[in-house]
């Protein structure tokens, strides 16, 4: 039993090793335009996340802090970079931050201090370079978090709900998705 387990392991990897490389073959390294679903985990801090886009464009790399217009690190900005393996696109997040901030988040603060904020929110693609030069199109967003808050530990308020924005949550979570079309000029 052992044996043909093994075999049969091993001839679904020669196999599929084999469908890879004719696939790979066949796949041009210029994008050419088309649909997009763009996966982000999110960095512990602004920027440094994971990102995936697949469809049209099939990359993967990091996201990078917020900047302003000029490029220029900013935590306040509106713009972020998508950091690929074939080159770097520029998005304009003025959208999606403004729909986060004006988001109401579900908070259960009597029980469970936990709470979820989602916004849904168009972000324009530009100003691609390397395989990305002449990229343009939007991507429609969708960013979740949750988190569950601390207890405050003293005072007249013990065994409340921390909700203040200096409380560091004790779990969160956090991710961004979204799908669009983006084309070349």
């Amino acid at each position: 039993m052992k044996r043909v387990l093994v075999s049969t392991v091993l001839g679904s990897v020669a196999v599929l090793g084999m469908i890879t490389a004719a696939g790979a073959a066949s796949v041009t390294s210029t994008p050419t335009g088309g649909k997009i679903e763009l996966w982000v985990t999110p960095g512990a801090t602004q920027g440094n996340g994971t990102v995936v886009i697949t469809g049209a464009i099939g990359d993967y790399g990091k996201s990078t802090g917020k900047r302003n217009e000029n490029g220029t690190p900013d935590p306040n900005g509106n713009y972020g970079i998508v950091e690929l393996q074939k080159g770097a696109i520029e998005v304009d997040l003025a959208n999606i931050g403004k729909a986060i901030n004006n988001a109401a988040p579900i908070v259960n603060s009597t029980t469970t201090c936990s709470f979820v904020v989602t916004a849904t929110a168009p972000a324009t693609l530009l100003n691609g370079t390397g395989a990305y030069k002449g990229i343009s199109g939007t991507v429609e967003l969708t960013e979740t978090f949750a988190a569950i808050l601390p207890r405050i530990s003293t005072g007249k308020d013990k065994g409340q709900c921390n909700e203040t924005n200096s409380a560091t949550p004790v779990a969160q979570w956090g991710s961004v998705t979204g799908s669009g079309t983006v084309s070349y000029r």
